[in-house]
């Protein structure tokens, strides 16, 4: 079959006096016939080029489905009068959202059917469901392209009715007001940023609905939620380094709005309110790893704010839970997740014990104040995740749900987890790496090892189960995560040192974590491979330019890798906002910066390892021009005879498919790629 080969058009871009030739620009053209043909194209070419993995795909999407229980259901939580659940049926895509009053042995009553308002759709994702303080009315909304925007409508419980009120170009997100007939919403601007807050009457047009919040700052976006005690509905303002926050009474939608504490660059902060106090986990006064404050209500200005739980330098807090007589908080020290618990009245504190060498814990959904009990999950490389209830004045611990793995296969004492730690380039750094495997799988030359990263954001990959990866592990492949800076792993500063002008840390760490395990012979070149999505296809994308020869395949999922180009762009979903995470390129140091290690604009014609690399043509986080454009110039300029297959879902976006399962087709061709290149078709 013929190769893919789009079209050159010239295209001058020009900024700071450096002109850059963009051949592929014209990609982004969403309704030219011309660029669904070449998307189609790409297809066509993948699909054919992987058709001797067809049925191995077929039998590895099967295998993953075998694993979960079908008909399965989460763990129901109390609150308000109700137990809530959500489950599947047997044979059923979408998920069911439930309630019992008072009793789980009372009758079932059906919230929402998914399955129902998906029937015809080719996606379709709920965003959330909110039911309203008397019970009687849910909102709920959804998304049938896959942009994430999303539309809200109503439903009363009592009656089944679906209300007329429809409300369009939200995130998705309503709050209730406790007078059970005003909700506050959030709509998107025309690049997708969350900027304006409403507030709507049910039984009114939406074109009625009252402005509350305009977001001016572009650099900003804003979230809108109530306390955990009910009693204050939030305004949240944010950008990568300043939070802002106002407030009102729940039960008096026309009051005026307070303000916490005014934004300051470099100031973040969240708040939680308790009796007469709000609680604020924030980095004030140098609190790189931050620390938590409290201040009284009517008088919350920064100038007022206590410390309750001070800074420490060695342990970064992610976040706390409030209970009546205990504080609970979520700590990371030394990459590892820890629970601390607090009592109030006796001043006693200690923590959770955890014992696997990398794991993931976390405070899970406590929605009562008066109560000794504590939900938390846990997870890791080996064990499936788990929920707890953890009785803090008795400190007894029971399980109440750990994730089913069916087939009979999964065995956790067959798979073994490891931490290790690689040196850095620069001498002084060590990076973490989280690795698991099966107990037959040896450490040698000839070993498959998937490498996995992200690094941005202060997003932090933790160790956790996978159902889906069992299929790789039970065929000889080691699993690693690399925890490389631009994350949280180690702390604040952990992610400091992978952002702005000292992004390229981020790639460097995983290219010295690739050539540790090929040190310490747990692979080698022939046999490596690296998988990253989104700003993780920004990493590998930014490797592959670097150390071509380091991998002998990658999977780049929804990738972010014309970055110069986008970030350049203030008309693209996200990009005003992101500047304090890559910074402006306007701004001639950062423009050559970026461009410096940009994957599209460092494409040169040298030998590049097998690549597949996937999209979806409505994705609102990394447009689908991206990777077809890097994809074109790879096909251009790239020497070597090895795979490049491009894949666009063309009825999805940034989350791939919709649906329990279809997403597991798209693992399972993920796998069948990396299996094929072991000559592991079965």
């Amino acid at each position: 079959m013929k190769v893919p080969q789009a079209k050159k058009i010239e295209k001058i871009l020009e900024i700071h006096g450096d002109r850059r030739n963009d051949h592929y620009f014209w990609l982004n053209e969403r309704e030219n016939p011309e660029v669904i043909q070449y998307l189609e194209d790409e297809n066509a070419y993948a699909d054919f080029m992987m058709k001797d993995t067809e049925d191995f795909q077929n039998e590895l999407f099967e295998e993953m489905k075998s694993r979960y229980k079908k008909d399965d259901e989460s763990l129901p939580y109390f609150f308000n009068g109700y137990w809530y659940i959500v489950r599947y049926e047997e044979g059923k895509e979408y998920p069911i959202f439930c309630r019992k009053h008072k009793s789980l042995d009372n009758t079932e009553e059906i919230i929402l059917d998914v399955n129902i308002l998906a029937e015809g759709k080719t996606f379709f994702e709920v965003g959330s469901v909110a039911v309203s303080p008397n019970n009687q009315l849910a909102s709920f909304s959804s998304d049938d392209v896959g942009r994430r925007i999303y539309n809200i409508n109503f439903k009363n419980l009592i009656t089944g009715e679906i209300l007329p009120d429809t409300i369009l170009n939200t995130t998705g997100k309503a709050v209730w007001a406790n007078d059970n007939e005003h909700v506050f919403y959030i709509r998107k601007d025309k690049n997708l940023r969350a900027f304006q807050v409403y507030r709507h009457k049910l039984g009114t047009d939406s074109s009625e609905d009252i402005l509350i919040f305009h977001e001016k700052d572009d650099t900003f976006d804003v979230n809108v939620f109530k306390t955990k005690s009910l009693k204050y509905i939030f305004i949240a303002s944010s950008s990568t380094i300043s939070d802002e926050h106002r407030f009102i009474p729940s039960d008096n939608v026309f009051a005026e709005w307070t303000i916490i504490q005014q934004r300051i660059d470099d100031l973040e902060y969240s708040v939680e309110h308790y009796k007469d106090e709000f609680y604020i986990i924030t980095n004030a006064d140098d609190a790189i790893n931050f620390k938590i404050a409290k201040t009284k209500i009517d008088n919350c200005g920064k100038e007022n704010w206590v410390d309750v739980i001070p800074h420490r330098a060695e342990v970064l807090l992610e976040g706390f839970e409030i209970f009546k007589d205990y504080l609970v908080l979520e700590e990371r020290e030394r990459g590892l997740l820890q629970i601390k618990i607090i009592d109030e009245k006796t001043q006693e504190a200690y923590y959770l014990p955890f014992s696997d060498p990398t794991y993931t814990a976390y405070i899970g959904i406590n929605l009562e104040f008066d109560t000794e009990v504590l939900r938390y999950g846990y997870t890791s490389l080996t064990k499936p995740s788990s929920t707890f209830e953890y009785n803090m004045k008795e400190k007894t611990t029971k399980l109440l749900k750990q994730q089913e793995v069916l087939g009979g296969k999964f065995i956790p004492e067959n798979y073994i987890s490891e931490r290790i730690w690689a040196d850095s380039r620069d001498g002084k750094t060590k990076v973490p790496i989280s690795l698991v495997y099966h107990k037959n799988t040896k450490k040698t030359a000839d070993t498959p090892l998937l490498l996995y990263g992200y690094g941005s954001y202060g997003h932090t990959v933790d160790a956790s189960f996978s159902n889906v990866r069992l299929s790789i592990l039970d065929r000889g492949f080691i699993y690693a995560i690399a925890h490389i800076r631009g994350g949280e792993y180690l702390g604040r500063e952990w992610y400091e040192d992978g952002k702005m002008l000292f992004k390229k840390n981020t790639f460097f760490d995983f290219i010295d974590a690739g050539k540790h395990l090929i040190k310490e012979n747990y692979t080698s070149s022939k046999h490596l491979y690296a998988m990253g999505g989104s700003a993780g296809g920004l990493l590998v994308g930014a490797v592959v330019n670097y150390e071509p020869n380091l991998f002998n395949g990658i999977v780049a999922q929804v990738p972010f890798v014309d970055v110069v180009t986008t970030m350049l762009d203030e008309t693209i979903p996200l990009t005003t906002g992101e500047y304090d995470e890559w910074g402006n390129p306007n701004d001639e140091e950062y423009y050559h910066y970026m461009k410096d290690y940009s994957p599209y604009d460092n494409i040169e014609a040298k030998d590049y390892p097998h690549m597949l690399i996937t999209t979806g043509l409505h994705d609102s986080q990394v447009q689908y021009w991206e990777p077809a454009k890097w994809t074109a110039k790879l096909r251009e300029l790239k020497t070597d005879d090895h795979l490049l297959l491009f894949k666009t879902d063309m009825s999805a976006g940034h989350g791939g498919a919709s649906g329990r399962f279809e997403s597991l087709k798209e693992d399972a061709l993920e796998y069948a790629f990396l299996l094929k290149l072991e000559n592991k078709k079965e």
